[in-house]
């Protein structure tokens, strides 16, 4: 390994589905082809094995002076803010030699929007439907950070343009509205007769299943609707290419910017305002993003396991 190249610590969810855990490692694969002269381990927040405590610590055996660490997922919400963060945290109280970084989600970006836009259209290819009499339901995992749910709409959006596609709404599988079968309803009262529901998830596991279990039982409901349900993202190659997109970018300190101007953790938004100034595990929100962003924390919202902090800057590295 080179001294001066990066480490790249894969972070992964993790789930109680076998195949979804299988997926995420047939991924690893595609992304280790597309990138194979940079070293990597791979690890889970939960649910999977390797920890990613200890996948990082495998990692660090290799030598690198630098390791940065991308979050697989699609949209940023509490894993990404905290979780990945606060394995980095503790990697340097454990690894004090050793530079970490923190990247970005894959994010509102054009390479995850033409995958899941090539979805819906395989599916209305496949079922010969004419693409403007059809509405797509995307599905996400549903937060309790407002953020990453206002994401999905803003994804749903730019799914719909320029592909000549009837319209595409938004829905969530958990902790958030509009639920499947609140999503496919308003599809129904719009005047849709075809709806293809395409969950936007990187790999399978017990709330895709869910998703095609709740379409199901709308469809049961509304025999006059013809409801299909699509397959989810899955490990693309396009996906792997950011990753890589985001490892470099958090190398170089330059790209994608968290949005420290919604998040939940900083400010009051409507029905949140509990969450602000919270402790968080390990001290999580100095978000450890491998670049220097500068803000005015005039909340003066807790950080740091609930110290005040009256500070200009977020930690970068």
């Amino acid at each position: 390994m080179s001294d001066d190249m990066p480490a790249l610590l894969l972070i992964g969810h993790g789930s109680r589905s076998e195949a979804g855990v299988a997926e995420f490692w047939d991924f690893t694969k595609v992304l280790q082809g597309q990138a194979p002269d940079i070293a990597m381990e791979f690890g889970f927040i939960e649910l999977a094995e390797p920890h990613l405590d200890t996948a990082l610590d495998k990692l660090v055996a290799r030598g690198p002076c630098h390791v940065i660490g991308v979050p697989l997922v699609l949209l940023g919400a509490g894993h990404m803010k905290n979780d990945g963060p606060a394995c980095l945290d503790r990697a340097r109280r454990r690894h004090p030699e050793v530079r970490f970084t923190y990247g970005t989600e894959m994010g509102v970006h054009p390479l995850a929007l033409s995958v899941a836009g090539d979805r819906a259209m395989e599916v209305v290819a496949e079922h010969g439907l004419d693409p403007a009499e059809v509405a797509v339901l995307l599905v996400g995992r549903g937060s309790s950070d407002p953020d990453a749910n206002a994401d999905l709409a803003k994804v749903a959006r730019l799914v719909w343009d320029g592909r000549g596609i009837g319209w595409v709404e938004p829905a969530f599988i958990s902790l958030a509205s509009p639920s499947v079968p609140e999503g496919l309803e308003r599809c129904r009262r719009l005047g849709a007769r075809h709806i293809v529901v395409i969950p936007y998830f990187l790999f399978t596991g017990v709330l895709v299943d869910r998703i095609r279990d709740q379409a199901a039982a709308w469809t049961l409901d509304h025999p006059d609707v013809n409801v299909i349900t699509g397959p989810h993202l899955g490990g693309d190659p396009r996906l792997a290419r950011l990753v890589v997109e985001r490892f470099h970018q958090a190398g170089q300190g330059t790209g994608a910017r968290p949005n420290c101007d919604c998040c939940v953790y900083r400010v009051a938004l409507p029905g949140h305002e509990a969450k602000g100034g919270l402790p968080l595990r390990a001290a999580q929100h100095d978000h450890d993003h491998g670049h220097d962003h500068q803000h005015d924390h005039s909340n003066d919202h807790q950080h740091r396991g609930g110290v005040n902090n009256n500070h200009g800057t977020h930690r970068a590295t």
